[in-house]
Formats: C-alpha cells, sequence, structure tokens
C-alpha cells in the first residue's frame, strides 16, 4: 500500500497552505502598517524647544559603557524606562558629545548632574566626564549635582560640580575599595569534581578560586598594591575638587561615630560639616533654587531644562554627505571570546573583521583601538592582534586607548600597536597564562557509573568522563609555559624591552595605568582624544573626521530599531527589581559570566582576575 498521501488530500493540503500564506501576508501588512501610521503621528510631533538659559540634565543611568552590549531591539523598548533604566547602558562617547555640544551651546548656562540610577562606571570613565565637566565651568558655566544619596561612584562624579546638593534626609557613603572573590575548591570536593589548573605567573591568580578557599599571599600583594594606586587616584582628585584633606574622605570608624555623635546621628548634617556637600535641600526647595538660578519654564511649574536625551537628539550630528579622511575607531569591550561575537563582547572573527573593514576603506588613515577589556581566549587574542599587524603593514598607524581596563588578553592585542595611551586608573597588565578544565569521573563513580573502553593512544582517550593522565598533564603544562614565553617575548620585542625586564613586571601582576606608564607597558598618559589626535598626527593628516566602525545592522534591522525608538518615549516606566535582587542576581552572573568565558580551542586564556574593581 502507498505510503503517500491521496491525490485529493495533496490537492486540499496545496489550497489550505496557499489561503493560510495569503492570511499571514494579509495580517503582516496590516500590522506594519498600523505601526507606520504610529511613527508618521509621532515623528509628527512638535520639536523639543530649548530656552534660552536653560539647564542640561545631565541624567546618568545604568551602567556607562564604551560600548553596549546587543539587545534584542522589542525587549529594548519593553525595558525603556524614559532614559532612567537603571539596567540600561549609556555610551561614554555620547555624555562627552553632549556636554562638549553644550559648551559651544549659549541656550544651556548650567548643567544639573543626576545620577540617582547610576549603577557603575569605573573612576576612569568618570574622570574622562569630569575632564569634559571642567571645560564647561572654564566656559563661564555652571555646574549643579543633586541627589537623595551619594554613593561612592556616584560622589566622585558629583564632586566636579560647583555646588552639590543633599536631599536634607539623605546620606553620602565613603568607604574605599575592596577586591573579594568566591572560592569554589571545598564545594568542588564535595561534588567530587577534579578539576585540573595549568599556569605561569606567580601572580596569575586566575584560577585561585577553583583550587584555594583563600586569597594565595602574592595575589594578596598585588590587589593591595593595586586597589592604593586606584584609590590614591580617587582620593587626589576628591580632594582637589573639595578642597579638603584627603583624610576627610573615608573616616575609621571610631572617627566617624565621633563626627556622627555631633551632629547628633545626622548623616546629612555629618555631609555638610566634612565640606562633603554645600547645600541641603529637598526636592521643592532644590526646584524653586534652579528657578531662581535659571528661570522658570514656560509652564511655570518648574526651571527652565532639557533631558540629556532631548538634548543628543537636537543636536546629534548628521551623516556626512562626502567622506572626508579619517581616523577610524573600533571599539573593543568585553570578553575575548573566539568566532563572531555580538556588540559588547570581543570576538576573535567578529573583532578583525571589524579592523580588516578599516584596512580596506580608502578614507580610514589611521585607527584608534578602545579596549575595555579583562581578556580570555588566547588564539581568539591572537587571531586579533594578527589583524593589528596587517593594519600596519597597510601603512595604516594604530593607536591604542586603554579604557577602564586592558588586561591580559587586552593587553595581548595592544602590544603590537604604534601608541598605547592608558588612563591613571586604567588596570593593565596581567601578563600570563593559564589554562583549566574539569573531569568527572568521581561524581560518576558514586552514582555507580563508571567509563572504560579502548582507544588507539592516550590523545584519543581523554574524556571530562575519565581521570586525566599525569602523561598528558604534563604536555598540557608544556603548552602553557611557550605560551607564557611567547607572551613576555612579545611584550619585550614591542615595547623594546630585554625578557628579564618583562618578566619581573609580568607574572600575572595587574598594574595601574600610572605604574603601567613607568614600567614601560604603555607610552602615555591619555584619554581618546589624545588617541584620535596622535593618529591623526602619525597618519600625516590635518583635517579629518572620526569614523565608528561597528557591525552593520541590516535594513530589516534598522528599520524595526528606528521604529521602535520612536515609540519608546511613549511607553510606561518598566519596574524595577529591588537593588538587594539586582546585586544577589549580579553575584551569580558574575560567576555564570567566568564558567563562559573559557572556550578556547586549546584551553589557554589570558585572562585577569583582578580586573573586576
Amino acid at each position: 500500500m502507498s505510503a503517500k498521501p491521496s491525490l485529493i488530500k495533496r490537492i486540499f493540503s496545496l489550497i489550505w497552505k496557499t489561503i493560510n500564506g495569503i492570511r499571514k501576508v494579509i495580517l503582516n501588512l496590516i500590522f506594519f502598517g498600523l505601526i507606520a501610521i504610529i511613527v508618521v503621528a509621532l515623528s509628527a510631533e512638535e520639536e523639543i524647544v530649548i530656552e534660552n538659559q536653560s539647564a542640561l540634565m545631565l541624567n546618568l543611568a545604568g551602567t556607562i559603557v564604551d560600548q553596549k552590549r546587543h539587545v534584542d531591539p522589542i525587549e529594548a523598548v519593553f525595558k525603556q524606562s524614559k532614559g532612567n533604566d537603571p539596567e540600561g547602558e549609556m555610551l561614554l562617547s555620547d555624555i562627552i558629545y553632549v556636554i562638549d555640544s553644550a559648551i559651544q551651546d549659549p541656550r544651556i548656562n548650567t548643567i544639573v548632574i543626576n545620577m540617582q540610577h547610576l549603577r557603575s562606571a569605573g573612576i576612569s570613565k568618570m574622570t574622562t566626564i569630569g575632564d569634559a565637566l571642567n571645560k564647561f565651568k572654564q566656559a563661564g558655566k555652571s555646574v549643579v549635582a543633586f541627589g537623595n544619596y551619594y554613593e561612592q561612584n556616584q560622589y566622585f562624579l558629583a564632586s566636579y560640580a560647583d555646588t552639590i546638593y543633599l536631599n536634607n534626609k539623605g546620606a553620602v557613603s565613603l568607604e574605599g575599595l575592596s577586591s573579594y572573590r568566591l572560592f569554589y575548591k571545598s564545594a568542588l570536593e564535595k561534588l567530587n569534581v577534579s578539576t585540573h589548573v595549568f599556569r605561569v605567573g606567580t601572580f596569575k591568580s586566575a584560577v585561585e578560586p577553583f583550587i584555594r578557599d583563600d586569597m594565595s599571599a602574592p595575589a594578596k600583594e598585588a590587589s593591595q598594591a593595586l586597589l592604593g594606586d586606584i584609590w590614591q587616584s580617587y582620593e587626589s582628585i576628591v580632594a582637589t575638587n573639595r578642597n579638603i584633606a584627603p583624610d576627610n574622605i573615608v573616616l575609621s570608624p571610631n572617627r566617624y561615630l565621633t563626627e556622627l555623635d555631633s551632629v547628633s546621628g545626622d548623616s546629612a548634617q555629618l555631609a555638610i560639616k566634612l565640606n562633603w556637600v554645600d547645600e541641603l535641600a529637598s526636592d521643592e526647595s532644590f526646584r524653586l533654587a534652579m528657578v531662581e538660578k535659571v528661570g522658570a519654564d514656560s509652564d511655570g511649574d518648574n526651571f527652565k531644562q532639557v533631558s540629556f536625551t532631548e538634548y543628543y537628539n537636537a543636536v546629534k550630528p548628521l551623516p556626512a554627505l562626502i567622506e572626508k579622511d579619517s581616523v577610524g575607531i573600533i571599539v573593543a569591550k568585553g570578553n575575548i571570546l573566539n568566532g563572531t561575537q555580538q556588540a559588547g563582547q570581543i570576538g576573535g572573527e567578529s573583532t578583525s573583521a571589524l579592523l580588516r573593514k578599516a584596512r580596506f576603506d580608502e578614507k580610514v588613515k589611521a585607527v584608534v583601538l578602545r579596549i575595555d577589556s579583562p581578556g580570555g581566549s588566547a588564539f581568539a587574542s591572537e587571531k586579533i592582534r594578527q589583524e593589528v599587524i596587517a593594519l600596519k603593514q597597510a601603512g595604516k598607524p594604530v593607536v591604542v586607548s586603554m579604557g577602564s581596563l586592558a588586561a591580559s588578553g587586552g593587553y595581548w592585542i595592544s602590544a603590537s600597536a604604534d601608541y598605547i595611551y592608558a588612563t591613571p586608573t586604567t588596570l593593565t597588565g596581567s601578563i600570563g597564562i593559564f589554562g583549566m578544565f574539569a573531569t568527572f569521573e568521581n561524581v560518576l563513580s558514586n552514582w555507580g557509573i563508571h567509563s572504560d573502553g579502548v582507544s588507539t593512544s592516550d590523545w584519543a582517550g581523554i574524556s571530562a568522563t575519565r581521570a586525566l593522565d599525569p602523561n598528558v598533564a604534563a604536555v598540557v603544562q608544556r603548552h602553557i609555559e611557550h605560551g607564557y614565553q611567547e607572551f613576555i617575548s612579545l611584550v619585550a620585542k614591542e615595547r623594546n624591552m630585554s625578557l628579564d625586564q618583562v618578566d619581573r613586571i609580568a607574572q600575572g601582576r595587574v598594574w595601574s595605568g600610572t605604574r603601567a606608564v613607568e614600567l614601560g607597558l604603555v607610552d602615555a598618559i591619555g584619554d581618546m582624544d589624545s588617541a584620535i589626535a596622535k593618529a591623526a598626527e602619525m597618519a600625516q593628516i590635518e583635517v579629518f573626521d572620526t569614523k565608528v566602525i561597528e557591525q552593520e545592522l541590516t535594513a530589516e534591522q534598522e528599520f524595526v530599531q528606528q521604529m521602535l525608538a520612536s515609540v519608546a518615549t511613549y511607553l510606561p516606566e518598566a519596574s524595577s527589581q529591588s537593588p538587594v535582587l539586582n546585586q544577589m542576581l549580579g553575584e551569580w552572573q558574575t560567576v555564570v559570566d567566568e564558567f563562559s568565558m573559557f572556550d578556547d580551542p586549546k584551553g589557554m586564556y589570558l585572562y585577569c582576575e583582578n580586573c573586576n574593581l
């Protein structure tokens, strides 16, 4: 009997598929037609009018980054919180562009910093913002900060303001820096998981959580020195900005208690006494003070102001009609992984493709590689470095601008650049290498499961279900040692140093940007502007544009992104989880991220364990 459906059944099936296909097309046309009508209606709204002598509201929220991670556009809209999303991201370059535009804008005479929803930024990025605020003040304009509560990162940026307002029931929390990690050795032993670790470098402690229950003495020594460098920079800048003694920034518990008792336990009054803030004010008092400073808006119920998002949309640059010679900017942000990665992570293939794109773009005469990475796969790092070499061989200078961190693999891809800039608080170095994997033979044995069989060689029998052959382990360790020699040889060649010189400052140790300059790992202290200027100088171009080279969206993705961006402002604010829950989830996410980044084909990693400060 034939297994084929009858002729009549096939005909009806074809008819149904045709009808169903037409139905889907009609529904899609109706749906996208309605969306188009909404977009047109919204785009017909009146333009935002910026009144003279307005205040620019620098509403900083979420995390400040060099490159936003890829987010599905629909998901992004439903997470939209009118520019104040504590789970979102803001581009550092956008913030600097807005401040620089306001310097030249006669309509803006004041910046109001509001950081209520700011979660994370890093001292390096906030110093860059602070430098831009100083330029704004040098133009004869004023900066004001207002907050209900200032945690340490928020206060660092607030210190650049001419006047800091604090809610009269608020507080300032200054605690210093710390470096603590979770250690899993005992947990892995209880689970009977066998962890095999291979490393080179006295200070290469990325694997310590898997083989110890505490931090080793060398790791503590290096971390303490690093924290000291970063905190000294924090203290120095805040003390200068606020004209206070450095020892008045973080108080000992005994002194804090004494000072707190002197103001009857009032944290806000303590902030006034120690000159941490200038004025105490409720929301209404602050509103009235700003009305007096810049005037009332047209409605008469608030002071004249424009939000960060509104102002950016009003002043953002239009695409150039005629391309000029340019300095290409490529951002390498996140863990270094193999293959093609979305924005927010560095891919051996995808980041190499961007460098290759710059190489074959005739208008790009030099490249600034902005790095913000703790490293990752050794193989992927080398693939990217090879493209840096190819750029240089094509006659295009490459200048590295290190952000908050450019360590281990992040330093590997920096080393061959023509010139390297770091900020004083950049975390860099971590020149070392390790390998690690786990086997589960004991776990399976506890459950009565055993692995047995035959193979043509010891290599073919390697498995996560079987114990690791000591001879195989010796070979892996030799590969790791060879990788370390390659790393220090690379640095010695590119930085014009001897192997012994590099080895003494390597061993996996992390350095601040300031120390890295002294040690010869970095050429100079500078920001993105310094790197762009240097790249143009090396390419011998005086008139030029900057061109961000990034992964391109498809036409469909661009349409959806622009369409949803138009309606996002009109959506209700997203609800947020409790800070405690967010902190707990963040801790677990960090652990998950640490495990997920181990994808090197040879099991060899250039990764900085101290870069989560």
